[in-house]
């Protein structure tokens, strides 16, 4: 197998500039999902790097400090884009990228939903037991009559968060792959 280091110069030119154009599109889109662009550069540095890596060598790569190249790489470790690997006779963690995409917008927006809906549901359920003592403290007709109404409209969001919830499991599980199937090449 051919790899990029046995190309000619002029061969690895073109090779890197269509590299590069993916790598900053990545970076945007990182950016877009709340991340620096650099991590999204880290990430497509990883994609296209034909062996794992050392924090060292993204250092030399991409001409960035250590310390934001462990930033970058720990968020998308905990993103699980990508992966920590081990490679016999190597003592410095080794890093490479994930390359099911499928997969990784699975685990990220499964991580990003998740903790949305847990807080949204939290609130939710917070608001219902303080309108409960409220209506249950009072004879007033009209605030209980509001109060109701509020109730139902945070039920309603609560079923929501259920169905959101079971839309998560199946992309954490890849369920999800079976109704909307996978395009590979």
């Amino acid at each position: 197998m051919t790899t990029f280091a046995q190309l000619t110069q002029e061969q690895k030119s073109a090779v890197e500039k269509a590299r590069n154009r993916v790598i900053e599109a990545i970076g945007q889109n990182m950016d877009l999902y709340g991340m620096p662009h650099s991590t999204g550069h880290l990430y497509g540095l990883l994609f296209f790097s034909d062996h794992p890596m050392t924090l060292d060598d993204m250092k030399q790569e991409m001409e960035m400090s250590k310390t934001s190249m462990s930033t970058g790489v720990r968020t998308l470790v905990d993103m699980k884009m990508v992966h920590k690997v081990w490679e016999k006779g190597t003592r410095k963690d080794l890093y490479e990228a994930e390359q099911d995409w499928h997969q990784t917008f699975a685990d990220y927006f499964g991580l990003k939903w998740r903790k949305a809906v847990e807080m949204n549901l939290s609130a939710i359920r917070r608001s219902v037991k303080e309108l409960e003592l409220l209506r249950g403290s009072s004879e007033d007709e009209q605030l209980a009559a509001v109060i109701a109404k509020d109730i139902a409209k945070m039920e309603q969001a609560e079923a929501y968060y259920g169905w959101l919830n079971q839309l998560i499991d199946a992309f954490e599980s890849g369920d999800i792959f079976a109704y909307i199937p996978k395009h590979e090449r």
